[in-house]
């Protein structure tokens, strides 16, 4: 029986409705009050695609598979899943038709061959992304999945990556070159700011520590996608460092033990002159000043400390991060809050 027969008996039904109403509002004279809110309707459930951990010891050929998971209101017909590895890696087959239609809760398998390389020393992030297109099911039409796999370990703590010399001692200026002009922050002035290395400072709700190195060494970390291990588990990762010029700003990626990632956008102020809120940072410290090659000067203007921050799954424990592509971006520690 088609659908339109089993709606035409409803019509009637709704015209007497409507006529029963508007009999009762006509009878009763209610004071004007504002409506309340209704009910806020659940989130639709959405299609649901999971990539199986594909195996990177290669040189091999790897089986990947993928599985769709129909957790749509409508039975899903039409079922196509497309799948591809990082840049190079060839796939077999490229899409996948299944057969057929899933009832709501079911879900279908396709299997993918992939040619991993040789595996490179160092580390690397390896993504593969499967992409279901149907129809029916949740009525989005398509839905995708991806699974990142981690090649190497990342380094042991952010003081491994330091790779700046942002501090420097006002007798001896020469080794800072915090901003790729030989300038730098004062070790005194930080330290009347309360900046001590192995000091701890508090921001965001975050305890951090400030790098506890001598002046004149590299004590930061100018960010270049370095993956930083870290541990914890809490409400945010916070980020204290600075910036050089007013475009620092970057993606940082945060993995998890369990696998799966989130990602979030952080920014530093210029260390002077740019508005202390800029790109949404939160001022922390200001020094008097600035180490130059040829000694103190500057004094008068603040060069600051900011922290920033991304969201964090509270449910997860974190595993590393991965700091963003943008060398302007200078970290000097990182903590999870609570």
């Amino acid at each position: 029986m088609s659908v339109s027969r089993w709606l035409r008996p409803l019509r009637p039904l709704r015209a007497v409705r409507a006529a029963a109403v508007a009999a009762s509002l006509a009878l009763v004279a209610a004071p004007a009050v504002s409506a309340a809110e209704p009910p806020a309707e659940p989130a639709a459930a959405r299609t649901e695609v999971t990539v199986s951990p594909v195996d990177l010891d290669g040189p091999a050929i790897s089986t990947v598979t993928v599985r769709v998971e129909n957790a749509g209101p409508q039975r899903m017909r039409s079922l196509k899943v497309a799948f591809a590895g990082p840049v190079g890696w060839a796939v077999q087959p490229s899409v996948a038709t299944v057969s057929g239609s899933l009832g709501v809760g079911d879900s279908a398998r396709a299997e993918f061959r992939i040619r991993v390389p040789e595996k490179r020393p160092g580390f690397a992030l390896q993504t593969f992304t499967a992409t279901a297109t149907y129809s029916g099911g949740d009525g989005a039409g398509a839905a995708t999945g991806t699974r990142t796999e981690v090649v190497g370990s990342p380094l042991p703590d952010l003081a491994a990556a330091y790779n700046n010399v942002g501090v420097t001692d006002e007798s001896n200026t020469a080794p800072g070159d915090y901003d790729g002009d030989g300038n730098s922050f004062s070790a005194q002035k930080l330290a009347d700011a309360g900046l001590t290395p192995g000091a701890t400072v508090r921001a965001l709700g975050a305890d951090l520590t400030w790098p506890d190195v001598e002046p004149g060494t590299p004590g930061n970390v100018s960010s270049a996608g370095q993956a930083i291990t870290l541990s914890g588990q809490g409400s945010r990762l916070v980020f204290l460092g600075s910036g050089v010029g007013s475009a620092a700003t970057g993606t940082a990626t945060v993995h998890y033990t369990d696998g799966t990632s989130s990602r979030g956008q952080i920014g530093f102020p210029n260390w002077s002159f740019d508005p202390a809120d800029l790109h949404g940072a939160t001022l922390v410290a200001s020094a008097d000043g600035r180490n130059r090659p040829d000694g103190y000067g500057n004094a008068g203007i603040a060069y600051r400390i900011f922290a920033h921050s991304v969201p964090l799954d509270a449910s997860k424990q974190v595993a590393f991060v991965v700091l963003p592509s943008n060398g302007n971006v200078h970290v000097f520690a990182t903590a999870v809050a609570p």
